[in-house]
């Protein structure tokens, strides 16, 4: 019969199995247990219809963050075309279900796929290109996205968008924010538990040679052009299953939202999360929304008083926010909230016999 370990004295591992596990106790396995259980069965049920649309939005980006988490964290690839990868989504979703009436179930993974091989098509460039000027054919891709979005009318409908049919799951109509929660969370909690398992694998253990040296990965028979276009085919499945989602959830989309900004946005989610850590993803995007609801209200509060004029003072302050708490995390904490909660968590082990 197996003893379940809650707070062990030293380190008793013997096996390599051991030494990957996600959870180290059955102390962090209950908290998780009780985690799931507060997030479906409390906060649906006491969050106003506002703090709901919010929540949900969190989710949402967090799939997409911890995509390109995979592809930033852990293969060390930067990408600033990650915004219109969500775009791509967005749009296959929304063209799937309106124009050729696929269901909810099989068009959400499906413009996930069709994403996954745009990844791959500007992924090829990682053949010759590494560094700065990879990270420059990312950026190049995002604007040919945009360009694409904005000008095939014929297919994106152009700077009018497309409204997008109501979803529904099993019979089960996903109209309003409650019942969207669920399908987001629970979208959210799997493709976590499928990237933490994909560090655990050969392909992730590939993913994070590449990172830490490419010459030595190479040398050690690691085919790096294969396992770059696979890190952006996940990445990019990632968000294109996230921009599915939202099209689905916003019921209309228009280009303006899936521009630079928003693939800035991703990376200071990670950055500020933590990069190469898949809960870092969630408190990244959990920060980032947030630090994006309060610069809202502040600028909403500043015309209210100031006769619009405070909120014409204020129109920058959200990039110079979005700076400053990267510099600051960068400078301080590099690895991101996620460490901070390594840190606090690891004090309680020994409480209250520590000091």
């Amino acid at each position: 019969m197996r003893k379940l370990q809650f707070h062990p004295c030293g380190n008793y591992k013997e096996t390599y199995e051991q030494e990957l596990t996600i959870f180290q106790t059955d102390f962090g396995r209950l908290w998780m247990i009780v985690g799931i259980g507060i997030l479906f069965a409390v906060i649906p049920f006491i969050s106003s219809q506002y703090t709901l649309y919010v929540i949900n939005l969190m989710g949402i980006y967090a799939i997409s963050s911890a995509g390109l988490n995979i592809l930033t964290g852990y293969t060390g690839i930067i990408s600033l075309g990650h915004g219109a990868f969500f775009g791509v989504g967005a749009y296959a979703g929304a063209i799937l279900s309106t124009r050729l009436g696929i269901p909810f179930w099989i068009s959400v993974p499906a413009a996930g796929l069709l994403t996954a091989g745009v990844g791959i098509i500007f992924g090829l460039p990682s053949a010759r290109l590494k560094h700065l000027y990879l990270l420059i054919a990312t950026l190049a891709g995002q604007f040919i996205i945009e360009y694409v979005l904005l000008q095939w009318e014929g297919l994106t409908g152009g700077p009018n968008g497309i409204i997008v049919t109501g979803a529904t799951l099993f019979g089960i109509d996903l109209g309003n924010d409650r019942t969207f929660y669920f399908v987001i969370f629970l979208c959210l909690i799997f493709f976590l538990w499928v990237g933490a398992n994909l560090m655990r694998t050969r392909y992730g253990r590939a993913f994070i040679a590449i990172r830490d040296n490419d010459r030595a990965a190479e040398g050690m028979g690691i085919p790096l052009f294969r396992f770059k276009l696979l890190s952006f085919a996940v990445s990019s499945f990632y968000a294109g299953f996230a921009g599915a989602l939202f099209a689905y959830y916003m019921m209309s989309i228009t280009p303006e939202p899936f521009n630079l900004w928003l693939s800035i946005e991703f990376v200071a989610m990670i950055i500020i999360g933590g990069l190469g850590n898949m809960p870092g993803s969630v408190f990244g995007t959990v920060f980032i929304v947030a630090l994006n609801e309060i610069l809202s209200h502040l600028t909403e509060y500043f015309m209210n008083i100031g006769g619009g004029g405070g909120a014409l003072t204020l129109a920058p302050l959200k990039e110079f926010v979005f700076g400053l708490a990267i510099v600051l995390f960068l400078i301080f904490e590099s690895k991101g909230i996620a460490e901070v909660w390594r840190i606090v968590r690891s004090s309680f082990r020994l409480w209250p016999f520590s000091y």
